[in-house]
């Protein structure tokens, strides 16, 4: 076992006696939902190096296809150059730090920024500087754009800022073959990704997700036409799904009605049941994909402030859609709108309880199984979490540190044991 490995160790068995109600373990406490500080570190240590989706690479087919994806103080392109090549880099130029690129969209033959001209190949590589002479030595080939980690699974691209870990066909395994009877690698966006502010810390809209324990409640018209599968499944990497399937029984709400009634002639070519199976996956530390026989989306929950998040939600599509396929989507569209309503009030009232004099965190369900690895990868990323209260302000980055030196200090005195 390596020093690294034991130092984690250390953090693990911290992690294995933190506070339970009989044989439940609780979740974070109530300060770590509310603390700019504690944000700041998780950014670093939780989102920076996690993989975090950015579009379809159908979007992105042609030579100069690009899309961007905003994070809380990182922005990223991702870019089809000349040789066919798809590349990741930081939407930074290397002048004076001028964002790039907006949006999604298509260069020509270079990226040009917009302050003072500096120009990239589709490569990355610096091209052209305006007043090159008044840069006396400047070596172009040391100022190309700075290149981001890019992986594809099932034709959704992923970047990871901070390299490292493992792949994204290494996280889903086998899972990916679950979902290989939607043809997510064939469709298209419907339109630019919605993003919305939601008054929650990103881990509370993270928990939300993770668990179908609220659905019954939270979510009456799921429950109307769905089977819902309440427990779900979950692998090493902490990827975790459940599936769903439509109800014989019909609802009594429209839409929902008339879902049931059109999936099975609108989706009569798709194999076994998977015309009547909704799929939600959640791959850590804040993505979530949901996929159904007609469409499916991307739902991310990225930190914003220390009590708000931005919800960044994708809808994709196949191409060449039936004309029942297109009702079928605007009857999904309208179920899940309402869904998502659902759950931004359900995330926002959690967050508005959580300043409450007093509250500590109750037992978690075994339903709730994926918060608790979830939460389990906070603190052991962020140790200074296991903390019942919230260091002193100003502190809390040096507690996180000196926990994980204490961590490194346990093992290396394991590692001198004979």
């Amino acid at each position: 076992m390596s020093k690294e490995e034991e130092g984690r160790t250390m953090i693990e068995q911290a992690i294995a006696a933190t506070p339970t109600y009989g044989s439940s373990k609780r979740g974070l406490p109530a300060w770590t939902y509310r603390n700019a500080e504690l944000l700041e570190l998780e950014y670093e240590r939780v989102i920076l190096p996690s993989w975090q989706f950015v579009c379809h690479v159908n979007q992105v087919k042609e030579t100069g296809a690009f899309a961007t994806l905003d994070l809380m103080r990182d922005s990223v392109i991702v870019l089809r150059g000349k040789d066919g090549t798809l590349r990741a880099f930081s939407n930074v130029c290397r002048h004076r730090g001028s964002k790039l690129l907006e949006g999604a969209g298509k260069c020509r033959a270079r990226i040009t920024c917009p302050y003072h001209g500096w120009s990239y190949g589709l490569d990355g590589s610096l091209a052209a500087t305006p007043s090159e002479a008044t840069f006396p030595g400047l070596d172009k080939k040391q100022f190309g754009l700075k290149p981001i980690e890019i992986e594809i699974l099932m034709g959704l691209v992923f970047v990871r800022v901070v390299g490292g870990g493992p792949s994204l066909k290494e996280m889903w395994g086998e899972y990916a073959d679950m979902l290989a009877p939607f043809r997510i690698e064939e469709m298209v966006p419907v339109a630019a990704p919605t993003i919305e502010t939601w008054n929650a810390n990103w881990k509370v809209v993270t928990d939300n997700n993770l668990e179908n324990y609220h659905v019954p409640v939270g979510h009456p018209g799921y429950h109307r036409m769905l089977d819902n599968d309440l427990g779900g499944f979950m692998n090493k990497h902490g990827v975790a799904g459940s599936k769903s399937i439509l109800r014989e029984k019909l609802s009594s709400n429209w839409s929902e009605q008339r879902y049931q009634k059109l999936a099975p002639q609108a989706l009569a070519d798709m194999p076994d049941d998977s015309g009547k199976t909704w799929f939600f996956f959640s791959m850590p530390p804040n993505i979530g994909i949901d996929v159904y026989p007609d469409s499916m989306d991307v739902f991310q929950m990225l930190p914003k402030t220390a009590e708000t998040s931005l919800s960044r939600y994708t809808v994709l599509v196949r191409p060449n859609e039936t004309r029942e396929l297109r009702v079928l989507r605007y009857l999904n569209g309208r179920i899940n709108r309402q869904v998502t309503s659902e759950d931004r009030t359900l995330s926002e009232r959690v967050q508005a309880g959580l300043g409450s004099h007093g509250y500590e965190p109750g037992p978690l369900s075994t339903y709730e199984y994926a918060i608790h690895d979830f939460h389990d990868r906070i603190r052991a990323a962020c140790p200074v979490t296991l903390l019942p209260k919230a260091p002193r302000a100003g502190t809390l980055r040096q507690r996180n540190e000196d926990m994980l030196a204490e961590a490194d200090r346990e093992a290396d005195a394991m590692a001198s044991c004979p």
